[in-house]
């Protein structure tokens, strides 16, 4: 990382920002109701490879533009794994996550004002939800804190694995792109249990969206579950971590 600690915390706000808009822009193309990914409500007729693409993009992107800078975190998970294994500073934390979550929220606000005529004609509120936040759709919180713990954990091992291993070291931008298909990967493998989130800034800064902003047919932001996907992708960054550096170092 090359930036000052004020263009590193820019790059985490803007960074999140892109990667809400295009993943959570994605899932609105393809949930609400007369987009051009879905002409019924509810009924994600752009494919969940539509969505997959859009995170995966999400990330790709703005490692290429800012991953120099400030190291590309965009997810409160990657932050607080790294300092718990010593590669990040303790103090620079809280303002990273900050910067996350705000860029979360400032995403979030841009996919309401742009399909904001799509929000008012679906009457669907879970479908509506799912383009703010995940939930566990087998009913289930512990289903849902495994996939999102094991989620995260696969995730981060690769991401790790990506950056460091030694065919990346001279091109880092292949390693970007393979970051970019391995969140789309995950996303496709973890759509049916929750979504998956994956990252407690994507979850929790557009629930509050959901929640505090006059949203269109939106019905409850189902706060009881809220907690899963804060706490378990932070339980699964450190476990990810943790492998790669027993079995490969840092």
């Amino acid at each position: 990382m090359t930036g000052s600690w004020e263009a590193r915390y820019a790059a985490e706000f803007f960074g999140t920002l892109i990667l809400v808009l295009l993943g959570n822009g994605a899932v609105a193309n393809a949930f609400l109701k007369n987009t051009t990914g879905n002409d019924d409500p509810g009924l994600a007729n752009g494919g969940w490879l539509l969505v997959a693409s859009g995170y995966g993009l999400g990330v790709m992107l703005p490692a290429m533009m800012f991953g120099s800078i400030s190291g590309n975190h965009l997810n409160p998970a990657i932050t607080i794994g790294q300092a718990v294994i010593g590669i990040f500073p303790w103090a620079h934390v809280a303002p990273y996550l900050i910067w996350q979550f705000l860029g979360a929220i400032a995403g979030q606000c841009l996919i309401l004002a742009l399909y904001w005529p799509h929000y008012r004609q679906t009457t669907d509120n879970e479908a509506v939800l799912g383009t703010f936040a995940t939930s566990d759709h087998a009913n289930s919180q512990l289903n849902g804190f495994v996939t999102e713990m094991v989620g995260t954990a696969v995730l981060i091992f690769g991401a790790m694995g990506l950056y460091r291993g030694m065919f990346f070291h001279q091109n880092i931008d292949i390693a970007n792109i393979g970051v970019g298909l391995l969140i789309a990967a995950m996303v496709i493998l973890l759509g049916g249990p929750t979504g998956p989130a994956l990252n407690p800034a994507r979850d929790l800064g557009p629930r509050l969206v959901h929640a505090l902003l006059p949203v269109p047919n939106k019905g409850s932001s189902h706060w009881e579950y809220s907690w899963v996907p804060v706490v378990a992708p932070i339980v699964g960054a450190v476990i990810g971590i943790w492998i790669y550096k027993i079995f490969f170092g840092l």
